[in-house]
């Protein structure tokens, strides 16, 4: 499954903390993430991510053309819930893009361990037969 990681300065650490307790699951995946998170992740993890641009300076709309290509699985996207300017734009685009192609989303802590936990049953391998459908 492809998996991407999206984490604003404020939820690195929360982000980096789930990925340590979720190493075992998510490194039999794909991963991408913007450039810092992928960087923090890496250093603290060990897995193989792929590292696109700083979200600030396009790693978000990589990896919204991604979802927009249907080639993402899940989104993990830890935003900081203190600054309600930062939800808007891109970062509201890239969610309606997920719903638009049916991805699953984890925006806390708690959304995240469900999805990464049914990843790990295979409750979302419905997902490579969404995008055999769309190649």
């Amino acid at each position: 499954m492809e998996i991407a990681v999206i984490a604003s300065d404020k939820r690195k650490e929360l982000m980096t903390e789930f990925c340590i307790a979720y190493c075992g699951i998510l490194s039999r995946h794909h991963l991408c993430a913007t450039g810092i998170t992928g960087r923090y992740l890496s250093e603290a993890t060990g897995l193989d991510i792929e590292m696109l641009l700083a979200g600030s300076h396009g790693g978000t709309q990589q990896i919204a053309a991604r979802i927009a290509y249907n080639e993402i699985d899940l989104l993990l996207y830890f935003r900081d819930t203190a600054d309600d300017n930062e939800y808007s734009g891109d970062q509201l685009d890239l969610v309606r893009m997920c719903d638009k192609q049916n991805i699953p989303v984890a925006t806390n802590i708690a959304t995240a361990e469900a999805l990464v936990l049914a990843l790990d049953r295979g409750d979302l391998d419905w997902r490579m037969l969404m995008r055999q459908s769309d190649d």
